[in-house]
């Protein structure tokens, strides 16, 4: 007998941190698939403007509220099916390494979300984690042709600040849950998300931002030979998904693209296409973190059947495209040293 397909027509659901860059593709697409979506969100880095659609629609249920307090957090999980976990303390590069208490409240926010999904009655929780949960000492030849797999994040352990140390426990939380109290689960691995709607304080936005406000020399933190996975945010929402509909035993798993894209290059292509000329300034003395993170994807491939579909130099244009349409550049001016170490 064939095992019906998932469908997530009028399945409610959960989005925490739906507000936000990924959240907010996320409620985009599950809301085209039919869910009944409430999102829950303190809007601290997250903006309304990025749901506005949906609120004009009336086809979210939007809740702004703290996921720290158990009240609210036990109030926005009540009736849900899944729970998609997005909501985190988090920034890019400068404010992972500049904002590391901040970041470890991420261990509290998780421990409370995980509890009132359980008390809820919750079928399944999907976990935002991420790329950071890595070694450090795995991450520092850029001569190393490294694709990291999931048995790659320890033992031993060396995960990537207080950011990449809770989103590592709460990994681990999740699949102690899973065992002891018999819920479903399952922890996604996000690398170097990019895409509409991203912040200055990511690389590329950073980057796209600097040729946007015409910046000369065209600075670029670290030596530029750093390298990274960039991996469009439809990718991330499409294997997010996937691993709700597929994963339950809170299997981690990688969600990223095997482009290996040194940072300099990336920086070269977004002023070859702005159509500037200009010098760059490397600075190595600005927060840099890993110089090699790239993912392996064949879990992913082989569980989800997923694969990124998004080759870098086009999203990298149509974001490009995007922020030189929607930005305001006096705006931009006035915020921008602020915003690289923001949320």
């Amino acid at each position: 007998m064939s095992v019906p397909a998932f469908s997530w027509r009028a399945r409610p659901v959960l989005v925490t941190g739906g507000a936000s860059f990924i959240g907010s593709h996320l409620v985009d697409a599950l809301v085209a698939l039919g869910a009944q979506v409430r999102v829950a969100d303190d809007l601290s880095s997250g903006t309304v403007e990025n749901l506005q659609t949906h609120l004009d629609a009336g086809s979210i249920d939007f809740r702004e509220g703290d996921l720290r307090d158990p009240t609210f957090a036990r109030d926005a999980a009540a009736g849900t099916s899944v729970v998609f976990h997005l909501a985190a303390d988090h920034g890019g590069r400068g404010y992972v390494d500049l904002n590391q208490a901040a970041c470890a409240t991420n261990l509290v926010l998780d421990g409370v979300v995980f509890a009132a999904a359980v008390q809820a009655g919750v079928q399944k929780v999907v976990y935002a984690s991420s790329g950071c949960v890595y070694p450090n000492f795995r991450q520092m030849d850029v001569s190393e042709d490294l694709y990291l797999d999931e048995t790659a994040a320890g033992p031993p352990y060396d995960a990537d600040n207080l950011y990449g140390w809770a989103k590592l426990m709460g990994e681990m939380t999740l699949s102690a849950l899973h065992r002891e109290r018999a819920i479903k689960a399952a922890s996604c691995r996000y690398f170097t998300v990019y895409g509409r709607r991203g912040r200055e304080n990511h690389a590329v936005i950073a980057m796209i931002a600097r040729a946007f406000l015409k910046q000369t020399p065209f600075e670029l933190w670290g030596t530029g030979e750093q390298i990274r996975n960039w991996t469009h945010v439809g990718d991330i929402v499409e294997g997010t998904i996937l691993a709700a509909e597929r994963i339950d035993d809170a299997t981690a798993i990688n969600l990223g693209t095997m482009e290996r894209i040194r940072v300099i290059d990336a920086a070269r292509e977004v002023l070859r296409y702005t159509g500037l000329e200009m010098p760059i300034a490397t600075q190595p003395d600005q927060p840099t973190g890993p110089l090699n993170r790239v993912a392996d994807n064949a879990l992913a491939r082989r569980l989800l059947g997923w694969e990124p579909r998004v080759k870098f130099i086009d999203g990298l244009h149509d974001t490009i495209d995007w922020y030189f349409a929607t930005k305001d550049r006096a705006e931009i001016a006035r915020d921008f040293e602020s915003l690289l170490t923001s949320r």
